[in-house]
């Protein structure tokens, strides 16, 4: 954690960031989105762009992976990307490192931890307290999915190293892999990866990892105050479009979700993506109102401040700018 502090108060003080989207032919203004990764997760996204939605609002999306949110933050500080979707521990992270045109969170889309809990075996009647004596592939130290599985596991009376060993060993994107051929008795799994793992007969999913946790910030979209002054229209025409895509998905079948996406997941069957959104819907996965809540946060910050990767506590007035949210959720839901 200390070394991404470092990493990102460099990136912030040596480049000069960008202060306005640039208008296109047509009169769409550009706007560049730095993604954590691509994921079945995040569908209310692409389908802003996939339905219109962002067409509507005159704005045009460029968006490109960037492979943590370390990554993320880095390219936003930086200025090569206006925005940044990742997990707000980032932006949390350089606000305790003391910069003064920290991030500011100003809209949230996913509500709680996306992994599910794959096992060898069918387990019906499942429960966290099975995991003792157990190993578990469960991501990267550090990183928010491997801290929300132990707090998952402190709430149940596993403690990693007592009574539960957690492997960390095994890199994100070969977890899977590592678990096909024979390593530990447990692993977590985003979708689209779990259902087809599922539907492959290779193992069995017995729990969301979301679910037990309880609600938190989990993936937010984070712009320099800065750029967010300068831009309040674009910020809000960005939320009122995946807030749209939140109020579709809510209210579609999932095999026309998953029509919807092909184009986003080359290589994904419309049935595997109709199967991810339908157990993404079935946990209540994203938010209709974008404002993060102080109960959430805290949440959050209860489960780094229990990995011990918390530098500080902030407020929710320090970390995040909800008017645009709380607008665009009345205007799109009217509640």
């Amino acid at each position: 954690m200390k070394k991404l502090i470092v990493t990102l108060m460099t990136f912030f003080f040596s480049v000069l960031p960008l202060s306005a989207c640039k208008k296109e032919e047509g009169g769409k203004t550009k706007v560049k989105i730095s993604e954590v990764t691509h994921s079945v997760f995040y569908a209310p996204l692409y389908l802003a762009d996939a339905l219109g939605y962002f067409a509507e609002e005159n704005i045009e999306i460029e968006l490109t992976n960037g492979g943590g949110a370390d990554n993320v933050m880095s390219a936003v500080l930086s200025g090569g990307v206006h925005v940044g979707f990742c997990g707000p521990e980032a932006a949390l992270y350089v606000l305790a490192g003391g910069s003064t045109d920290a991030p500011k969170v100003f809209g949230q889309l996913t509500k709680r931890d996306g992994s599910f809990l794959v096992s060898r075996k069918d387990e019906p009647h499942f429960k966290w307290s099975d995991l003792a004596g157990k190993e578990i592939l469960a991501g990267r130290k550090g990183g928010v999915p491997a801290m929300t599985f132990e707090y998952v596991l402190k709430n149940a009376g596993l403690k990693n190293g007592e009574n539960v060993t957690l492997n960390y060993d095994v890199a994100f994107n070969l977890m899977t892999g590592a678990f096909e051929a024979g390593t530990a008795d447990y692993c977590t799994m985003f979708e689209p990866t779990a259902s087809e793992y599922q539907a492959a007969g290779k193992g069995y999913i017995v729990a969301s990892v979301g679910e037990a946790s309880g609600e938190v910030p989990y993936t937010c979209f984070m712009a320099k105050e800065s750029w967010l002054k300068a831009n309040a229209a674009t910020a809000k025409g960005i939320l009122r479009a995946v807030a749209k895509a939140v109020k579709y998905v809510d209210e579609a079948e999932e095999t026309a979700v998953a029509e919807a996406l092909k184009s986003y997941f080359d290589g994904t069957s419309a049935a595997s993506l109709s199967a991810s959104v339908k157990s993404y819907k079935r946990i209540d996965a994203w938010v209709k109102n974008p404002a993060m809540t102080k109960e959430a946060l805290t949440r959050l910050q209860d489960i780094i401040e229990g990995a011990g990767e918390l530098p500080r506590r902030v407020s929710l007035e320090e970390l995040t700018k909800n008017d645009f949210a709380e607008e665009v959720y009345k205007e799109v839901f009217g509640e």
